[in-house]
């Protein structure tokens, strides 16, 4: 029995050792462009997450704002590795006459907060 009856597909195969399927820069140009297009596939994905949660953010911020004091103070919210309230989107409210007071953490995923009605008991 020789090599030839083991593996018959194999039979008459000659291996290329001496020069490649393809070349260099074809390797390369289709390398670049596999990366260039799974690029172009996420960073819209999270530009677009980022743009709704931070309207997501500052719409939340704007009625904690209005809840808790209760007057036209103007309202921020900005995402913090090391905020007052932990990691994620934080609210603040700037006073006329002072700095930035912090109001409420919103968390990584912002929602409308559920707030307790005012006048009530809780």
């Amino acid at each position: 029995m020789n090599d030839h009856d083991e593996e018959p597909e194999l039979a008459g195969y000659e291996p290329h050792a001496e020069r490649p399927l393809r070349k260099r820069s074809t390797i390369i140009t289709m390398r670049v462009l596999v990366i260039l297009g799974i690029v172009a596939l996420v960073v819209p994905s999270i530009a677009s997450t980022m743009s709704v949660a931070n309207r997501t953010a500052q719409a939340s911020c704007a009625i904690w704002v209005a809840y808790e004091t209760q007057s036209p103070a103007g309202s921020t919210a900005r995402f913090e590795m090391f905020g007052p309230g932990g990691f994620g989107w934080q609210c603040y409210t700037s006073d006329a006459f002072g700095g930035d007071r912090h109001i409420a953490p919103l968390g990584l995923i912002p929602g409308t907060p559920n707030l307790p009605r005012q006048g009530v008991d809780v």
